[in-house]
């Protein structure tokens, strides 16, 4: 995984709430076997609708998807964070996400920041109206900005999360740095496991 530490960008505001992983990506694509172009399902029978967000030519590009409350219920496929980062997302806003969807996430890299009700609104809000606004989200810092439209908030990520995701661990904090540590994995000693520089 490439660690996450700064994402600017333009967002997309998906204004709806309790958005499940079968509305994020439908079941006729879990017969895929690749992992990749799946950001031609996302969303795909709200997409029908010529009026929806994503077909507005103003959005496109953008790398944040802002989303309404409770975000990610629903089945525990990892297709529907596939779809979102092949469409080209990088982090999605949101007031809650489920937990086995924020997990899904931060294990293939994408952002999940989760922000108050009143933080959520006044970005959905900031972008409905101003489709060019740019959004920072600050791994390190913990803070999600959007200075042209007086925004600034900090977001809920528990530590090990945050870490994880500015060193591109996976999901059991390991990392390959740099090449000394990609050569001790080749001769088949994981110097590179956190464990083995703590001693234990």
């Amino acid at each position: 995984m490439k660690p996450v530490t700064v994402i600017t960008g333009r967002a997309v505001p998906l204004d709806r709430s309790d958005v499940d992983t079968d509305q994020i990506i439908p079941s006729d694509w879990l017969k895929r076997v690749e992992r990749t172009g799946f950001g031609a399902g996302l969303f795909s029978e709200w997409r029908d609708d010529r009026h929806f967000v994503l077909n507005h030519p103003d959005y496109a590009g953008a790398t944040i998807l802002v989303a309404g409350h409770n975000f990610g219920t629903g089945s525990s496929r990892e297709h529907a964070v596939w779809a979102l980062m092949d469409y080209g997302f990088e982090a999605v806003v949101s007031s809650r996400f489920a937990d086995i969807f924020r997990n899904n996430c931060t294990k293939q890299g994408l952002l999940p920041v989760q922000v108050s009700p009143e933080v959520d609104r006044a970005l959905l809000e900031a972008v409905q109206a101003d489709p060019s606004l740019e959004i920072t989200v600050d791994v390190a810092r913990g803070t999600i900005e959007a200075p042209a439209a007086g925004i600034a908030a900090e977001f809920t990520i528990d530590e090990f999360t945050r870490e994880r995701l500015l060193h591109g661990w996976d999901a059991i904090g390991r990392t390959l740095r740099h090449e000394a540590d990609i050569a001790a994995y080749e001769r088949g000693r994981p110097e590179w496991l956190p464990s083995a520089s703590t001693g234990s």
